[in-house]
């Protein structure tokens, strides 16, 4: 996830839009995902609800939230994944994966080692950590696991079908696109998709990071979880830390984005490495 440029409605149909709208949406969104958007975020807020607006042929921005509010099996998820952005690239911050690729060289063989990708996206992450523990035990069938989630269920069902624009992967050497994609024909001409011996690492699932237990009893050996806390504030950053840090295996490492530091949360995670860190209680 990332900051996107503001955008604006352009399908000509306008809506009041009020400060009344934009606090009570705020609020909502921030108490569903933690999101907190700040004042320059009115304009993304405007052009992502009008789009749900008008697909219900509603009136308002005030009768919308009203429909979220009183009827969330119907709209809650829609208004989640309006408001979520899923900005991502295969071997985005590239240095996490080079650290990640050494890390699971020098564990002992034989124990199947879990991962958890925490805002999967669109799943370019979760395929670059299947990516990298391929190369890291040269072989396409590494003992790894890799749990992928993510609250937005429009971005995961991208993530799940595994298949993306050739743009999407053209950084990438002429070995990886070889070994790991399948170059689309017919139909699918301009299209590429994950081999499949990469899809049988990882599983998708919708998680919430609010959510008071999350239901994982595996300890992971590594935890992404990158661009995302910047969207929540410092108390609800550390309450989320509290509830992945005991997740941590012993020797995990825990990976935030570029952006993201915890200096306010160093009884619960500690810098180990550019932007890694590692529970407080396995630095003992």
């Amino acid at each position: 996830m990332a900051d996107p440029a503001s955008e604006r409605d352009t399908s000509g149909i306008s809506f009041e839009f009020n400060d009344r709208d934009f606090r009570r949406a705020c609020k909502m969104i921030y108490a569903r995902a933690g999101i907190h958007l700040a004042d320059h975020k009115r304009d993304m807020v405007y052009s992502r609800l009008s789009r749900r607006i008008r697909a219900l042929g509603l009136n308002s921005f005030a009768d919308y939230l009203d429909v979220v509010e009183e009827d969330p099996e119907r709209e809650e998820q829609s208004f989640i994944n309006a408001l979520t952005t899923n900005l991502t690239s295969f071997f985005r911050e590239a240095h996490h994966f080079d650290a990640l690729r050494e890390q699971l060289r020098k564990l002992p063989r034989g124990d199947v080692i879990d991962i958890w990708c925490c805002a999967a996206s669109t799943g370019e992450e979760p395929w670059t950590l299947a990516i990298t523990a391929c190369e890291a035990f040269g072989s396409d069938t590494p003992p790894v696991r890799i749990l992928a989630t993510d609250i937005d269920t429009n971005a995961l069902t991208t993530a799940t079908t595994a298949r993306y624009g050739n743009d999407r992967i053209a950084d990438l050497s002429i070995e990886r696109k070889r070994r790991f994609f399948l170059r689309g024909s017919g139909p699918n001409e301009g299209l590429v998709s994950v081999k499949p011996f990469l899809r049988k690492l990882v599983e998708f699932r919708q998680l919430n990071l609010l959510s008071p237990d999350y239901g994982l009893r595996q300890r992971f050996t590594a935890i992404f979880c990158r661009n995302v806390m910047i969207y929540f504030d410092k108390p609800t950053q550390y309450e989320i830390l509290k509830k992945v840090a005991p997740l941590l295996a012993p020797g995990g490492r825990f990976y935030a984005g570029h952006s993201e530091s915890f200096a306010h949360a160093l009884d619960i995670m500690q810098p180990c490495g550019r932007t890694i860190y590692r529970a407080a209680s396995d630095a003992r």
